[in-house]
């Protein structure tokens, strides 16, 4: 099957039951897409964009992506990365880290939709991704940090 990911087309040969995170993972070396509870899809760590929304990965079979457009942390611009390590960094957000790549995919999928998220927004946007370190304060305010630098 071919896909597109962080924008180079891929021809993969995922495994039937093979997930979305595995063939990241696993077939393409893509680290930043983390598994937290696979199967489950409800920590959020393996969030990634498929054609522009928000999907855990680890509740996705691969083969359900084929023609289909992902993007990983990874696929995300230098001046985005930055951008979302400043923010998170100034509202002391970023603690074990490795939450951090769902967070952010989950965050960027919200802020290409709405660029300018009320407070309220973003924490129903992030209702599935989950911190063990932070709490969530840290979290929503570096998202609206993102927000604001990117206006």
């Amino acid at each position: 099957m071919e896909l597109v990911v962080n924008g180079e087309k891929v021809v993969a040969e995922p495994r039937a039951e093979q997930s979305l995170l595995e063939l990241l993972r696993d077939d393409l070396g893509l680290r930043s897409v983390k598994d937290g509870c696979a199967p489950e899809g409800s920590c959020g760590a393996c969030t990634v964009l498929v054609d522009g929304r928000a999907v855990v990965s680890c509740a996705q079979k691969a083969t359900r992506i084929e023609g289909k457009h992902v993007v990983t942390q990874e696929g995300l611009s230098e001046d985005e990365r930055r951008l979302w390590a400043d923010a998170f960094v100034a509202a002391g957000a970023s603690q074990c880290g490795y939450c951090s790549p769902g967070i952010v995919m989950k965050a960027e999928a919200l802020l290409r939709k709405n660029p300018e998220p009320s407070g309220e927004d973003v924490a129903h946007a992030l209702l599935g991704n989950l911190c063990r370190c932070t709490g969530y304060t840290n979290i929503l305010r570096a998202v609206r940090r993102a927000a604001a630098s990117s206006a």
